[in-house]
């Protein structure tokens, strides 16, 4: 599943032309360079605290608050996403506690973390480059990963809103953002 994760937002990512990494997205406080940011802080995090068991301090600060990406965020992604593939495909890697700043926990949940996260994000670039994510068996996934891992303790500001309502009849991936928080 993080496979077809990483390759579903390489898709979107693909078809991102640079004049739309100042678009506004859905998570009103970032540009689509902000998310790209924010994605490949994230799956450099994951991948090290794989590799690792966790993430120093000093490490950790600038995955999630500094300039990840520089002037080629495609090209970042690219290489985060690798590494975090090959971290958790590492013989015993899923045997292992990580420590996240969230707690620690075994690296399936910290993967289906991953998973859940990327996805919605990969929702949020599609929606703010006029693209779709087509895939809806993994945004089936991804939302099913999150309804088990989003409790209230994570609807916090900069994490996740409050689940909007949406629609019965409504797409996968709107009911996936509305789950995330996002006001569709």
């Amino acid at each position: 599943m993080l496979q077809r994760v990483v390759d579903t937002t390489n898709g979107v990512l693909g078809n991102t032309d640079a004049a739309q990494l100042s678009n506004p997205t859905l998570c009103t406080e970032w540009t689509v360079k902000d998310l790209i940011n924010h994605m490949v802080g994230g799956a450099t995090m994951f991948a090290i605290s794989a590799e690792e068991g966790s993430v120093p301090d000093e490490m950790l600060g600038k995955l999630m608050g500094g300039d990840n990406v520089g002037t080629d965020p495609m090209g970042a992604w690219a290489t985060a996403s690798k590494r975090a593939m090959v971290a958790f495909e590492q013989p015993g890697a899923m045997e292992k506690i990580v420590k996240l700043p969230f707690g620690e926990m075994p690296a399936g949940i910290a993967l289906n973390i991953a998973i859940f996260d990327v996805a919605t994000h990969a929702v949020d670039l599609a929606r703010a480059t006029g693209q779709h994510v087509s895939d809806t068996e993994l945004l089936e996934g991804a939302l099913a990963i999150g309804r088990q891992m989003v409790g209230p303790e994570l609807r916090v500001p900069g994490v996740f809103g409050d689940e909007q309502a949406v629609n019965e009849t409504a797409s996968t991936e709107d009911r996936l953002l509305a789950f995330a928080g996002r006001k569709i």
